[in-house]
């Protein structure tokens, strides 16, 4: 089930209950193959990609991330690379180029299983080290969020909102410059 482009970016929803339903590894890899068309600074490709699919897992993760809500079956952790960047990359790569690139990744990831008709959620608000711990991430991997995956419970309409005018300025900042 494929839509036009702007479509599903009116479409996407931060899901946060999720049905039972599986999503075959397949559909990940597709997802993961859209991340990985971000863009990325300096072409490091630094991310990595966790998928938590086992349900014991996952509801390890969920324990320890109080951003998770509605029993995702799929999480999937995004990490950095640190090593490759520190090879590859600079000191601006490691504070902002690095979140910068998973959160690109994170939204293509989303975008495309909108595309797909199921539901994500981008989470911050987790225990790193417990996190890592459950998935058996490396020290050298930063964990920048995670994404839980599955099919929305239900659909949920679209948070308002600001008018346009409030949030786009024409060549400044400055408010009285609009």
């Amino acid at each position: 089930m494929h839509v036009e482009f702007s479509d599903v970016i009116q479409k996407r929803r931060s899901t946060r209950k999720f049905t039972d339903t599986r999503i075959s590894r397949d559909v990940i890899k597709e997802l993961i193959r859209a991340a990985q068309m971000a863009p990325t600074a300096s072409n490091l490709q630094a991310w990595r990609f966790i998928v938590a699919d086992d349900l014991v897992i996952v509801k390890q993760v969920c324990m320890f991330s109080p951003g998770i809500s509605g029993h995702p079956p799929v999480v999937i952790a995004v990490a950095s690379d640190l090593r490759e960047v520190e090879e590859r990359g600079s000191e601006n790569s490691i504070r902002y180029g690095c979140m910068m690139d998973a959160a690109m990744a994170a939204e293509n990831l989303m975008l495309a299983a909108a595309d797909r008709g199921l539901g994500t959620c981008a989470i911050k608000s987790y225990n790193p080290t417990a996190v890592k711990k459950i998935l058996r991430i490396p020290d050298y991997f930063r964990l920048e969020l995670l994404v839980t995956l599955g099919v929305s419970e239900n659909e949920t309409a679209a948070p308002a909102r600001k008018p346009l005018e409030k949030v786009l300025f024409w060549n400044s900042g400055d408010e009285r410059n609009v």
